[in-house]
C-alpha cells in the first residue's frame, strides 16, 4: 500500500500524492462504480465495470464512513440518471464528444499518454485501453490554462499549479493540438447562459447563413445568429453593415431587451426578409469554403440581392413616414423591411416632442423597437437611400482622413463621426459610431507615419471591429480640438475627469489590479507624458501611475483569438501607499499593440536630463541605482574610480542602460567593475543641465570660499533644498555611495580627497578647469550626515551594511569567501527597521540555511509544528 490523499466529489473518486496537489494520480468516475464492500482489516474494495481498487483506511470507523458515502453517491447517481461525464461515457459516445484525442509525449512520463480535449477540460489517460475502460489519470480545468508553442513539435499547457510540456509526432499535429486546446480555453472562459436563452427559439439553433448547428455568434443589428466561420465574413463587411458579437464572450452587450429581441425576431424573421429569394445554386452549407461564404454574405447583406423588397422601396419620403408609424407598434418585421430598404432611422417625424422614430417608439412603450433602432442608428444601406443626417450647416471643419490622406469633409453629430467626399455630398463615404471607439491616440504624423503631405497634427481612431482610422490636419491645435470633441462623445460619464487632461492617448481597456485579480474590470485610461491615469467602471479615479517608476513591464502572449495581457509593477510614489501591480488587456489586438508601444515608450528614458530618466521609488535614476548597487557589491577594492574601463564597453553599456535600465541586470563575470564605474561617471559628465543645474552650479562653487565651516554647511543645505527633487535625491544617493567608498580607503586608496578629484570635474562638467568643483564634492562627503540630514537610524543601517561588506571582504581575502557571495537585507516577519538583518548569502546557500541563520541570530527556537518560509520580494511588490 502507498499512502495517498483521496478526494470524492459528485463525479469522481480521485487520489493524489498529497493534499497540496492539484492534479490527481488517478481518477475513477463515480458512475462506473458498481459495488463498494468491506474486505476486513480496515480495507474496502471499489468495484467498477472493468477494474477493482482496494483502499485501506486508518481505522474501521473511517473505512465504514468511506463505504457508506461512496454507496450513497453511487446510488444517487443511478436513481437520478444524471447526464454522464466524459469519463463515464462508452467509447463511441466519448469519441463523439471529444474535440481532439490521441497520443502525446508528456515530460515526466516514460511512455506516451492518451490525451483527450473535450469541452472546457483536458483529460490524461495512461493508454487507449484506459480511455476505453474510463479510468483516467487526471483532468485539467482550462479556465486557468494557457497554451504556448515551444518548438517545432513541442508546446506547453501552463496553469498556475503546473506546466504540462507536450510533444506531438509532427508539426501539423502540434498545431492541431494547440488549436484544440485554445478552443477549450475559450469554451472555459465563456458564458453559455445567453446562448442557451437565444437558442430557445428553434430557428436560432442553426446559422442564419449556412445552417451550422449551435451558432455562437450574432449580428446584433441584423438580428441574425451565425456560426464562427460566417461571423468572420460578416466582420469583413464592416460595422456600418453588420455588428458582430459573441453569444458567450461579449457579455456586456447582451441586455435583457436584446436577448428578448433575438428570441422574438431571430433567424426565421430575419431570413424571411434577407433570404426571401435565394436560388438553390447560390445557397451555402456548413461545408462551404471561405470564398463561397464571402460571396454569399456580401450578396445577401451588402448588396441586398436576395431580400424581400418593401412596396415603398425607392420612395424615401413614404419610407420614412411608414417607419414612423411602424415603430409605434409591435410589428418588428415591418420595421426591418422599411429600415433595410432605405428608411432613415434619424428621419424627421414632424413631431417636435418626438423628433425621431426612436423617440416615437419610446413614447409608445415599444422596448424592442427601441432596441432594434438603437443598434441600427449608424448602419449604412443600399443605393444611396441612406441619409447622412442633418444639413451641412452643422459640419465642423475640413479634415484630412483615411489611409492615403485623401481630403474628406467630416462631421461629428449625434454620436456619429461621418466623412464625405466633399462638403456638398449628403451621403457619407463612411461612418464611425463613437460608442464603438475603443481608443484615441494623438501624435505627430511625421514621427509616426510615412505619409504624404504636411500634416503637423494627426490622431487615430481604433474601433471594436479592430479597424484603425488615421486623420490628419494642418495644425496640432486643430487635431487636439477634434480629438477632444470626439472624446467628449466617446468617454463614459464616470470618466469625464480624464477629459480635462492634456492626454496623448485615451481609451477603454480591461484591467486587474490590487486585491481583485480574479475578475477583470473595464476602465478608462489616459496617457499624459509618463503618467498613466486610470478611472474604474464605478467612476473611482485611482492614483496615477508614474510609468518611469515601473519596476517591471512585461507582455503576456495569449492563444489566437484572445487578447494578450500587459503587466506593470511599481512601488508607490508615497511610502505610506502600498505597491501596485496592474494587468492590462486590450479590447482588440490592434488597439492593445498601440497601448503596449505607447506605455513602453512612456516608461523609458526620453532625454538626457535627470527628470527624463527611468526612476526608482526614491526619485533616483535607475541607471545610477543599478551602477551604485553593483559597485557596492563587487567593486570596493583597489583602483575603483581610478582605473578607466574600456571605452567601447562603457559606450555600449551606457546606451543599453539609457534605453531601458529596467531590463539590464549587471552580473559579476559579465560586466567589469571598471566599465560600470566609467559608465556612472560618463552619465554624470554628459548629463543635460548637470547634477547641480546650470542655475545653481555657480552658487555651489562660490560656497567653497566661506571660511566658517558651519556657515558653509548651512549654505550647502540651503542650496540642496533649492535643487529639483530628482537632482536632490540623486545627489544624496551618489554622496552616500562615495561616503561608503571612502570607508574602504585602506584597500582602494580612494579617500575623500581622491574621490573629490575624480568626481568634482565630472559632476560640475568643468573638465578640471575649476579646482572648486573638487572642493564641493570633498565637503559633501566630509559633512554628509549634516548636509543631508541623515538621522541616527539611517546612519546605523549604513554602518551595518558597511560592516557586513567589510566582513565579506575579509572572508574573501582569507580564502573562505565563495564566488558569488553578496550581502542581502533580510526582514523577519515584518519590514521594519528593528526586524532587518544583513546576511552574507553565498551562491550555494539554501533557503533553509538562510532561515536557520536568521532564527539563530534572533535566538528564536524552532518548535515541532512551526513552519518558516523564505521568499524574495521585488522591492515593495508581491513575492
Amino acid at each position: 500500500y502507498q499512502k495517498r490523499w483521496v478526494k470524492l466529489d459528485a463525479d469522481y473518486l480521485r487520489y493524489f500524492d498529497s493534499e497540496k496537489d492539484t492534479y490527481s494520480k488517478r481518477l475513477i468516475p463515480v458512475s462506473s462504480i458498481s459495488r463498494v464492500s468491506s474486505i476486513g482489516d480496515q480495507k474496502f474494495e471499489v468495484v467498477t465495470n472493468n477494474r477493482n481498487f482496494v483502499f485501506r483506511a486508518e481505522n474501521d470507523a473511517d473505512r465504514n464512513e468511506w463505504i457508506w458515502t461512496l454507496q450513497q453517491i453511487a446510488e444517487e447517481r443511478k436513481s437520478k440518471a444524471p447526464e454522464r461525464t466524459l469519463m463515464s461515457l462508452a467509447t463511441d459516445s466519448a469519441t463523439e464528444l471529444a474535440d481532439k484525442s490521441g497520443f502525446l509525449e508528456l515530460r515526466g512520463f516514460k511512455h506516451k499518454l492518451f490525451v483527450v480535449v473535450a469541452g472546457d477540460k483536458v483529460f490524461l489517460y495512461k493508454n487507449a485501453e484506459d480511455y476505453r475502460l474510463r479510468i483516467g489519470i487526471t483532468y485539467i480545468e482550462m479556465n486557468v490554462g494557457n497554451v504556448k508553442e515551444v518548438d517545432r513539435r513541442g508546446f506547453d499547457l501552463t496553469t498556475p499549479y503546473r506546466i504540462f510540456s507536450f510533444s506531438a509526432d509532427s508539426e501539423q499535429e502540434k498545431e492541431e493540438w494547440v488549436e484544440a486546446m485554445q478552443h477549450s480555453i475559450t469554451e472555459a472562459l465563456s458564458n453559455s447562459e445567453v446562448a442557451e436563452r437565444i437558442w430557445a427559439a428553434e430557428s436560432n439553433r442553426f446559422c442564419a447563413d449556412c445552417g451550422s448547428p449551435k451558432p455562437e455568434w450574432a449580428s446584433i443589428n441584423l438580428c441574425v445568429v451565425i456560426c464562427k466561420r460566417c461571423a468572420g465574413e460578416h466582420r469583413g463587411l464592416g460595422p456600418g453593415i453588420t455588428k458582430v458579437r459573441s453569444l458567450k464572450m461579449d457579455r456586456k452587450v447582451w441586455t435583457e431587451e436584446l436577448i428578448e429581441l433575438f428570441q422574438q425576431f431571430g433567424n426565421m424573421m430575419a431570413n424571411q426578409f434577407w433570404a426571401a429569394n435565394v436560388p438553390p445554386s447560390e445557397a451555402i452549407s456548413p461545408t462551404s469554403s471561405s470564398q463561397e461564404r464571402r460571396r454569399f454574405v456580401v450578396a445577401k447583406y451588402r448588396e441586398g440581392k436576395y431580400r424581400q423588397y418593401h412596396p415603398l422601396f425607392g420612395n424615401q419620403e413614404e419610407l420614412d413616414r411608414a417607419l414612423c408609424v411602424a415603430v409605434t407598434t409591435s410589428d418588428l418585421a415591418e420595421t426591418q423591411a422599411l429600415l433595410f430598404c432605405g428608411a432613415s432611422v434619424t428621419c424627421d417625424t414632424g413631431d417636435p416632442q418626438c423628433p425621431t422614430p426612436l423617440a416615437l417608439a419610446e413614447r409608445s412603450g415599444q422596448r424592442l423597437q427601441m432596441e432594434f433602432l438603437l443598434h441600427n442608428k449608424t448602419s449604412g444601406w443600399f443605393g444611396g437611400c441612406r441619409h447622412a443626417g442633418q444639413s451641412s450647416g452643422r459640419l465642423l471643419s475640413a479634415l484630412l482622413c483615411c489611409a492615403e490622406f485623401s481630403r474628406r469633409w467630416c462631421t461629428l453629430q449625434d454620436g456619429v463621426l461621418s466623412y464625405y467626399e466633399n462638403d456638398r455630398n449628403t451621403v457619407p463615404n463612411g461612418e464611425i459610431r463613437v460608442e464603438e471607439i475603443v481608443c484615441l491616440p494623438l501624435h505627430s504624423c511625421r514621427t509616426c507615419h510615412s505619409c504624404s503631405g504636411q500634416h503637423e497634427g494627426t490622431f487615430e481612431v481604433y474601433t471594436e471591429a479592430d479597424r484603425l482610422y488615421l486623420f490628419g490636419l494642418e495644425s496640432p491645435d486643430s487635431a487636439r480640438e477634434w480629438l477632444k470633441s470626439i472624446a467628449k462623445s466617446f468617454v463614459h460619464p464616470c470618466a469625464e475627469e480624464l477629459l480635462a487632461l492634456d492626454f496623448e492617448r485615451l481609451g477603454r481597456l480591461r484591467y486587474k489590479g490590487g486585491l481583485t485579480l480574479e475578475r477583470a474590470q473595464e476602465g478608462w485610461f489616459a496617457l499624459v507624458g509618463s503618467m498613466l491615469h486610470v478611472c474604474s467602471e464605478d467612476g473611482c479615479q485611482q492614483e496615477p501611475l508614474q510609468l518611469r517608476k515601473l519596476q517591471e513591464l512585461c507582455e503576456y502572449p495569449c492563444p489566437a483569438g484572445r487578447t494578450p495581457w500587459l503587466r506593470g509593477s511599481r512601488s508607490a510614489a508615497e511610502p505610506r501607499c502600498a505597491g501596485r501591480t496592474l494587468y492590462i488587456q486590450g479590447e482588440r489586438k490592434l488597439d492593445f499593440l498601440g497601448w503596449v508601444h505607447a506605455i513602453q515608450k512612456a516608461a523609458g528614458s526620453s532625454g538626457d536630463t535627470l527628470s527624463e530618466q527611468q526612476m526608482t521609488e526614491s526619485d533616483v535614476p535607475l541607471l545610477v541605482d543599478r551602477c551604485i548597487d553593483y559597485i557596492t557589491q563587487c567593486g570596493m577594492g583597489q583602483g575603483i574610480y581610478r582605473k578607466s574601463g574600456q571605452n567601447s564597453k562603457t559606450t555600449s553599456l551606457l546606451e543599453v542602460l539609457q534605453r531601458d535600465a529596467r531590463r539590464v541586470c549587471l552580473k559579476e563575470g559579465e560586466h567589469q567593475v571598471d566599465d560600470v564605474a566609467n559608465t556612472l561617471k560618463r552619465f554624470f559628465r554628459d548629463l543635460g543641465d548637470g547634477l547641480f543645474t546650470r542655475r545653481w552650479a555657480p552658487d555651489w562653487l562660490w560656497a567653497t570660499a566661506l571660511e566658517d565651516e558651519e556657515a558653509k554647511v548651512g549654505k550647502y543645505r540651503q542650496l540642496l533644498a533649492a535643487l529639483p527633487p530628482v537632482n536632490r535625491a540623486t545627489l544624496k544617493a551618489l554622496i552616500n555611495h562615495l561616503f561608503r567608498v571612502q570607508c574602504f580607503s585602506g584597500e582602494n586608496q580612494m579617500n575623500t580627497h581622491n574621490l573629490a578629484i575624480v568626481f568634482g570635474p565630472t559632476l560640475f562638467q568643468t573638465d578640471g578647469k575649476d579646482y572648486k568643483a573638487g572642493r564641493v564634492v570633498e565637503d559633501l562627503i566630509s559633512h554628509y550626515v549634516e548636509i543631508f540630514n541623515v538621522n541616527d537610524q539611517e546612519m546605523k543601517k549604513q554602518q551595518d551594511e558597511i560592516t557586513a561588506i567589510m566582513k565579506m571582504r575579509e572572508a574573501s581575502s582569507s580564502g573562505t569567501q565563495q564566488a558569488g557571495d553578496f550581502i542581502c537585507t533580510v526582514y523577519l516577519e515584518e519590514k521594519k527597521t528593528e526586524t532587518e538583518q544583513h546576511v552574507k548569502v553565498s551562491a550555494t546557500m539554501t533557503a533553509e540555511e538562510l532561515i536557520f541563520e536568521i532564527l539563530d541570530r534572533r535566538k528564536i527556537v524552532m518548535k515541532e509544528k512551526d513552519y518558516w518560509s523564505c521568499f524574495e520580494v521585488n522591492e515593495k511588490e508581491e513575492a
